[in-house]
C-alpha cells in the first residue's frame, strides 16, 4: 500500500531499478551541458530525491529536490537556495511545476553550474560550428571577433563565399555548381590556414554528418584537432530569432527541418564518434546568455 503525506504527495521512494535509471539519466546529461562537473548525486528519501553535484576535491554542492509522482518522465521541481538552506517549489521554465529530471537539472544548473564552469580552450585546429539556420552561429562568432579573440580572417563562412562569388543573386547560387564552387572556395581556405598552423572556423550548417566528413578528412590531411561547437537552441527560440533576422532566404519550415536533422544527427555523442577531438554546446538564448557572454567561455590558444 503506498503512504502518503498530509500535502497528498507519496512517501514511498521510486524501485532501486528506478533510481538507478534516475542517476544514469543525470550523470549522462550533466556530462555533456556541465563537463566541469565530477558527478550528480541523488540521496532519495521519504518520495523525495535530493540532487546534488560533486566537484574535485570532494566539494559537494545541493541543486534542487525532485518530488516522485510514481513515474519516471514526470517529478516535481523544488530548487535548492542556498541562503537558508532549504527547498522551495519552482515552476520550471515550460511554466509547469513538473517535469523530466533533465529539465529539472537544466533549471538548477543554469542558476548554480554555469557560473563555476571554467573557460574553455579551444586548441589550434579546425573549430566546426554545427547548428540549424538562425541559431546564433554568426552572432556568436562576431562576439569572438570583437572581444580579439579571433581574427576576422579565421572565420570560412559558406554564406560569405556565397555572396562573394554571386552577390545577391539568388538564381545563380540555386545549382549543384554553384554549390561545388562555394565549398571547393571553403576547402581551399580551411586548408591554407590549417597548413599553416593557424586556427580556421567553418561556419556553415554542418548538421548533417556528410558535411562534416568533408571537414574532418581536411583537418585529418595536418592532423589539426578538430573542436566541433553546437548551436541547438529550443525550436521556439530558433524561431523567434529568425523572424527577428528576417531572412528571406529561408521558410520557417526549412528552419524547422534544419533543426529536425540537427537533433537527429548532431548530438553529441554522434559527433564524438564521427572523429570530433572535442564537443563543447554554446549557450544562447534559452540560457539567458547573449553572443558576448558566450564568447567570454572560450578561450582560443
Amino acid at each position: 500500500m503506498v503512504e502518503y503525506r498530509q500535502d497528498g504527495f507519496m512517501t514511498k521512494d521510486p524501485s532501486e531499478a528506478m533510481q538507478r535509471h534516475v542517476l544514469r539519466r543525470l550523470n549522462r546529461h550533466a556530462l555533456e551541458c556541465w563537463p566541469h562537473v565530477d558527478a550528480i548525486t541523488v540521496r532519495f528519501r521519504q518520495g523525495f530525491a535530493y540532487v546534488a553535484a560533486e566537484f574535485p576535491g570532494e566539494e559537494r554542492l545541493p541543486l534542487c529536490r525532485l518530488r516522485f509522482n510514481g513515474g519516471l518522465q514526470t517529478w516535481g521541481f523544488a530548487l535548492y537556495l542556498g541562503g537558508n538552506k532549504a527547498y522551495r517549489d519552482q515552476l520550471l521554465p515550460s511554466g509547469l511545476p513538473v517535469g523530466s529530471p533533465e529539465e529539472a537539472l537544466d533549471c538548477a544548473g543554469d542558476l548554480y553550474l554555469s557560473a563555476l564552469a571554467p573557460v574553455i580552450r579551444v586548441p589550434a585546429g579546425l573549430v566546426v560550428l554545427v547548428g540549424p539556420p538562425a541559431s546564433g552561429k554568426t552572432s556568436f562568432v562576431q562576439a569572438l571577433i570583437e572581444r580579439r579573440q579571433i581574427d576576422a580572417e579565421a572565420v570560412v563562412s559558406s554564406d560569405a563565399i556565397r555572396a562573394e562569388l554571386f552577390g545577391t543573386s539568388s538564381s545563380e547560387t540555386e545549382s549543384d555548381a554553384a554549390d561545388a564552387r562555394i565549398f571547393e572556395t571553403r576547402d581551399r581556405r580551411i586548408v591554407a590556414r590549417l597548413s599553416a598552423g593557424r586556427t580556421a572556423v567553418a561556419e556553415s550548417t554542418n548538421v548533417t554528418p556528410q558535411a562534416r566528413a568533408r571537414l574532418i578528412a581536411i583537418a585529418r590531411r595536418f592532423n589539426a584537432p578538430v573542436t566541433m561547437l553546437r548551436f541547438d537552441p529550443d525550436v521556439t527560440d530558433l524561431l523567434q530569432q529568425y523572424t527577428e533576422r528576417g531572412r528571406t532566404d529561408l521558410t520557417s519550415g526549412e528552419v524547422r527541418d534544419y533543426a529536425a536533422v540537427m537533433t537527429r544527427d548532431a548530438g553529441a555523442d554522434q559527433l564524438r564518434s564521427e572523429g570530433a577531438t572535442a564537443v563543447h554546446d554554446v549557450p544562447g538564448r534559452g540560457q539567458a546568455t547573449t553572443p558576448a557572454e558566450a564568447a567570454a567561455r572560450f578561450c582560443f590558444v
